[in-house]
């Protein structure tokens, strides 16, 4: 599905990624750790065509990422979260969904308020008004009203409640379930993210240091030298 292949990413003189090589396959849950600085978000942003320097090669679906086009890459299926609150602040809820949806199926909003029924409860509360978690969630839903194959999230617990973390963890849980869509998670809360994905990668200075089962990485002694 998404696939990597000898990976550079620069930020003019800045070396961010170095020779990263992994695939994502369909439906499959990955996540992505390191320490500040290690390339994490970077690595998401190669997949959506969102850095102009890169070397190697990026695909989805057999076909070339374009760079510098990310709403071309978006259409083929790409969903993408960023770090903070991404919503349309002088919007309801209902609103930024059909924004989100308008080039797809609006009816899925009703899959929406399923899979986040907060959402459905405050469908008429003005987005800037609803606390970081509630906007949290309406940006993950803003991205599946695009109906997305592959959903990436960057660092999507930040500055949550542990309450909320779980929330939010469970409705990305029944995402992947219900709908197959791939997950790629940049995420802090180690602990936590590994208990909801499959398998994960390790980033330390712009490369690869670990790929493997989530299972794996966290039966490691040593786990915490790494971050």
């Amino acid at each position: 599905m998404l696939e990597y292949r000898n990976v550079e990413a620069r930020y003019g003189g800045f070396t961010a990624l170095r020779d990263i090589t992994f695939s994502v396959a369909p439906g499959e849950r990955v996540a992505i750790f390191g320490h500040n600085g290690a390339g994490k978000t970077t690595l998401l942003r190669c997949g959506m065509g969102d850095v102009d320097e890169v070397s190697g090669s990026v695909t989805y679906n057999g076909e070339a990422i374009i760079t510098g086009s990310v709403y071309r890459n978006a259409r083929r299926g790409i969903g993408f979260v960023p770090q903070g609150h991404n919503v349309f602040r002088d919007l309801n809820v209902a609103q930024n969904l059909k924004m989100a949806g308008l080039l797809h199926d609006h009816a899925y909003i009703e899959e929406i308020y399923r899979l986040f029924p907060v959402l459905l409860e405050r469908r008429a509360q003005i987005a800037g008004s609803l606390s970081g978690g509630q906007q949290q969630m309406l940006a993950v839903a803003m991205a599946l009203m695009t109906r997305p194959t592959i959903l990436m999230l960057d660092e999507p617990t930040t500055g949550l409640a542990p309450i909320i973390v779980q929330d939010m963890f469970r409705s990305l849980m029944e995402i992947n379930r219900t709908t197959g869509t791939a997950l790629v998670l940049v995420e802090q809360n180690v602990a936590a993210a590994l208990r909801i994905v499959e398998r994960a990668i390790v980033l330390k200075t712009g490369g690869i240091i670990f790929d493997g089962p989530s299972a794996e990485l966290a039966r490691q002694e040593d786990m915490w030298r790494w971050f």
